[in-house]
């Protein structure tokens, strides 16, 4: 079962505090996969990063790190590697809209570790589903307002004339660009917006006019018929795709390209686009949405206000 915690204003700090265990095993797995000292180094280059963006989540993220009493904590706060399958489309019941999704990333445990968060913002209560110690948005429902999902953007592939750069060099180069800019993680703006955008024309606004750290696609669903997009957001600039739209981790703008971050975003896009309409209850969930690295899947209504959320494992 996916747990469902009252958090309130308590933040990222409440998250872990709320999931010790699960929290710390994310860090183990994380040592294991890029060793102890390769994520004290990222560690403290991320908290370097989000000081320089002055974060507004600056100090629940250190205080997630005092709690775990060891490196991981900023690192695994800036992990914007996750691959993901969204859609918006109108509720076959006739009551608003609905934002379905996958989220796809290769550590172990987040299924086991996800949970579901009742937070407290400025203009009210909505719904986080999260995993302990993070501090930003991938996937929430705002009841009365919206529900928004965050998925990732191919790589930016450098060229040199018609000579095209190796991806492990424009990963690298890619981060550094990343680390020089002081706009906010896509992560931390979703929570801004959770947090204080008033309805769904207010919070299309802010994710497409605000600067961004690094580009990423955004799935919003609003409560009244036909309030949904897809939305391609640039570091300053946004591309809308209005509802019914789906999006996978490919650019629908065309011209657009870059490294391929996960596999089969083409299959996976073309399966949503046939299900998406009468999608119910979770049975879109299959295969090629559904793969190794599947770990959360999510139905969410932000008329009704109701989440439908499942934990996954390979």
């Amino acid at each position: 079962s996916v747990p469902e915690v009252l958090i309130g204003s308590g933040g990222a700090a409440a998250l872990f505090d709320a999931a010790v265990e699960s929290a710390q095993a994310q860090i183990d797995d994380a040592n294991r996969r890029f060793t102890r000292a390769g994520v004290a180094l990222a560690d403290g280059r991320s908290k370097a990063w989000l000081e320089r963006a002055d974060s507004p989540f600056l100090d629940e993220i250190d205080a997630v790190a005092r709690a775990a009493g060891r490196p991981g904590a900023w690192l695994l706060n800036c992990s914007y590697e996750w691959g993901c399958t969204s859609a918006v489309t109108p509720d076959p019941a006739g009551q608003g809209m609905r934002l379905l999704r996958t989220l796809d990333w290769p550590f172990h445990g987040l299924g086991r570790a996800l949970m579901g968060a009742r937070m407290t913002g400025a203009v009210g209560d909505w719904f986080n589903i999260t995993w302990p110690g993070f501090a930003g948005v991938l996937t929430a429902n705002c009841p009365g307002r919206f529900a928004v999902a965050f998925n990732q953007t191919p790589m930016f592939a450098r060229r040199l004339g018609p000579i095209a750069f190796p991806m492990p060099l424009d990963w690298v180069l890619n981060r550094v660009a990343m680390g020089k800019r002081r706009a906010l993680p896509p992560a931390h703006l979703l929570r801004q917006v959770c947090d204080e955008a008033g309805d769904y024309t207010e919070a299309k606004q802010r994710i497409c006019e605000t600067p961004l750290a690094a580009p990423c696609f955004v799935t919003l669903a609003g409560v009244e018929p036909g309030e949904g997009c897809v939305i391609e957001r640039h570091e300053t600039g946004a591309i809308v795709h209005e509802a019914p739209s789906a999006i996978t981790n490919h650019w629908l703008t065309e011209g657009l390209t870059g490294h391929a971050r996960t596999r089969d975003t083409h299959d996976r896009l073309g399966r949503m686009q046939d299900v998406m309409e009468q999608a119910s209850d979770l049975d879109w969930v299959t295969a090629p949405i559904l793969n190794s690295h599947t770990r959360l899947a999510a139905e969410m209504n932000p008329a009704t206000g109701k989440s439908l959320v499942q934990g996954y494992e390979k």
